[in-house]
């Protein structure tokens, strides 16, 4: 039992300038000075989790016996909905990320947190006189020890709903004073905490929908239309033979399905051997493997051993039945100079790959369909490769002059 009933939260939990009066005497400046830190060092931590248990040892400096502090903060993420970070004194800082569906969902539902974000105050549960089945996470605290647990909301400016949490192991729980000093530091941890989410969800979304070396081009200004920059590389084309045929009689979400399947046979190879998709293309892709600056044909290797795995991987996944039909593939290799662009009007640009290899790469790709070769190879990019493969002639690409010379890898020796 706590000596006292936990302090009640106020009607609402927006901070409107009057915490200050209730930070007890003398520990102002230090609460003071722990804004402050939140909002230069801690604001440019390199991980949250650093920032949370930074956190908890200036508030047990202050003398608030905080024993365990965690976050739930909402994430933009194609892969998770949210990240959790866990602090105590005994195991330091952990991570844990809350993937997309109806398990997350649940395990909200009956977290605190969902309570906190419908109330908008924080909650105060003096743990020994609160039911198991209040929360879920109530008979992991009891059982650890902890005496007293507050949570507390954090309503970023975006709109998205998160929160923080306390708990202690003091016989007395947490004082009045100390709840004083949560408050008077919340405001500004709350800010600090939306402005690295902000920042983290940019580099996230941007990496998603331009891939790795675009994102990191675009945050570091490369916004102005018509700025260009080339790099050597390997190019790969790749698309679904007969994708019209087969998604015909599909509903959207079925084709969706399809292609989501197709991609993740091919996209994990690519990423592998360090190649970067740079477009999906409808029922296709682009990916580059960058020369690392010798060229030695590393990116050519890589960018073969990628599409041979990428066709093991369909074949795979067609022996095992993930798709309704057997599913094929196409896929073209070229090397040569690629650019990098900023192509559009007005206030909306398209970050993408373009030049004359680009568009050759494309042309060979559309005779893996005439030749019937899963994997057809320019002749710049086997002039880069030690192993032999197999001719198939010179072709004419529409757009270009010069035929070009077109080989598929070659075949393994028959064994005895």
């Amino acid at each position: 039992m706590l000596d006292r009933g936990p302090p009640q939260p106020p009607p609402t939990a927006e901070a409107d300038g009057s915490e200050a009066a209730d930070v007890p005497f003398g520990a102002l400046q230090q609460c003071v000075a722990l804004r402050d830190w939140l909002l230069s060092e801690g604001a440019r931590m390199p991980k949250a989790e650093e920032l949370l248990s930074g956190l908890a040892e200036r508030l047990i400096a202050l003398d608030v016996p905080v024993d365990r502090a965690t976050t739930a903060i909402d994430a933009l993420h194609s892969e998770y909905s949210g990240v959790g970070r866990f602090w105590t004194r005994e195991a330091g800082s952990t991570v844990r990320l809350f993937p997309h569906g109806e398990v997350s969902e649940k395990a909200y539902r009956e977290s605190p947190f969902c309570r906190v974000h419908e109330t908008g105050e924080w909650l105060f549960l003096d743990l020994p006189e609160t039911p198991d089945d209040a929360f879920a996470v109530i008979p992991d605290l009891k059982a650890e020890g902890y005496r007293h647990y507050i949570v507390a909301p954090l309503f970023f400016t975006n709109g998205t709903r998160n929160g923080i949490s306390f708990a202690t192991r003091a016989e007395t729980g947490f004082r009045d004073e100390d709840v004083a000093i949560l408050r008077f530091v919340m405001p500004t941890l709350a800010a600090v905490m939306e402005m690295r989410s902000v920042n983290k969800q940019l580099d996230h979304v941007l990496r998603i929908y331009v891939g790795d070396e675009p994102h990191k081009a675009i945050l570091g200004g490369s916004i102005r239309r018509g700025h260009v920059q080339r790099i050597r590389s390997a190019i790969l084309f790749a698309d679904m033979r007969d994708y019209t045929r087969i998604s015909a009689d599909m509903t959207p979400e079925e084709a969706v399905d399809l292609l989501n399947i197709f991609f993740d046979c091919l996209v994990p190879a690519i990423e592998r051997e360090g190649g970067e998709v740079l477009k999906y293309l409808g029922d296709g892709l682009l990916a580059i493997f960058r020369e690392p600056g010798d060229d030695l044909g590393g990116a050519a290797k890589g960018a073969l051993t990628a599409a041979q795995s990428a066709m093991a991987a369909l074949a795979e996944a067609n022996a095992l039945g993930r798709f309704a039909n057997p599913v094929a593939a196409g896929i073209a290799l070229h090397h040569g100079e690629a650019a990098y662009g900023n192509v559009g009007s007005g206030a909306r640009l398209d970050f993408t790959v373009i030049g004359r290899d680009v568009n050759l790469a494309s042309r060979v790709a559309r005779l893996n369909r005439t030749l019937g070769e899963p994997i057809l190879m320019s002749k710049p990019f086997v002039d880069f490769l030690w192993d032999m493969p197999e001719p198939l002639g010179d072709h004419v690409l529409d757009g270009f002059a010069e035929p070009m010379g077109v080989y598929r890898p070659g075949r393994p020796p028959a064994t005895a």
